[in-house]
């Protein structure tokens, strides 16, 4: 695995960074796990702990990114399955594995990016609210299949499989899908039964082996989060030493120029 402190400097060519044009590539890190395992909620944390879930999020130094936000178009049969449950959004050809991979290596460049999100009450993605992404040192990128795709999977600097049993699972799960995505009892459990959880059997439980750090029972372990916590302000506290000196570089330079 690579130097988890190492930052490494490139130049766009596009303007998008500071005046010097040089800017960080981000520490990309990937969270997987089951439906309802706590990955986002992982992230929540983690961006709370460090500071960043209040601010403005021009100035955010952490972002996150849910791969539901790369699910594909559906064609309009597929969507009259999917009102009725019988769609299965929780196998690999649901996403769009190509933009996915084309995202992440524009922010691994330092780009300012847009996708759109997500709409459960009506299975599409929802362009008129596109979420801006602006350059980060760490990006989290949480989903139940970001470790199934090698070529995404080979873009992670860390990689973290949040995981937690499947009855504790099913019973956040049913909830979440009817309070907040309009879904009824039996529509839920069908789909569970039909397609999460063989689903998560044969795509996303396999994939744990990929995983650096693994996460017993999710958010609720506060050790395994206060670790990667610490271990990520180490990784800004190394980045924001190397911009300071790269400032204090330029600023030499110039002084020079000028004299």
């Amino acid at each position: 695995m690579q130097d988890l402190r190492k930052a490494d400097s490139l130049r766009l060519p596009n303007g998008d960074g500071p005046a010097n044009d040089e800017v960080k590539s981000p520490f990309l890190i990937g969270v997987a796990g089951g439906t309802a395992s706590g990955k986002s909620t992982v992230c929540k944390k983690i961006m709370e702990q460090l500071g960043q879930a209040e601010m403005d999020h021009t100035q955010r130094q952490v972002v996150s990114i849910s791969q539901d936000s790369f699910y594909r178009e559906l064609t309009a049969a597929e969507k009259a399955k999917a009102q009725k449950g019988l769609f299965n959004f929780d196998h690999p050809d649901a996403f769009n594995e190509e933009l996915m991979f084309s995202t992440l290596q524009n922010i691994l460049q330092g780009h300012k990016v847009e996708i759109p999100s997500y709409d459960y009450r009506t299975n599409s993605l929802d362009f008129e609210n596109m979420l801006v992404i602006y350059p980060a040192d760490v990006v989290l990128f949480e989903g139940i299949l970001v470790f199934y795709f090698p070529k995404i999977r080979d873009l992670f600097h860390m990689k973290l499989f949040v995981d937690t049993d499947s009855d504790t699972r099913l019973a956040r799960r049913v909830p979440r899908d009817i309070n907040e995505r309009g879904r009824d009892l039996d529509a839920v459990l069908t789909q569970y039964m039909t397609f999460v959880k063989p689903a998560f059997e044969e795509f996303c439980s396999p994939t744990k082996k990929f995983a650096d750090v693994i996460i017993p029972r999710g958010a609720d372990n506060t050790v395994a989060i206060d670790l990667i916590v610490h271990h990520i302000g180490e990784i800004l506290a190394t980045t924001n030493s190397a911009q300071h000196s790269n400032t204090v570089r330029v600023a030499a330079s110039s002084m020079k120029r000028d004299h």
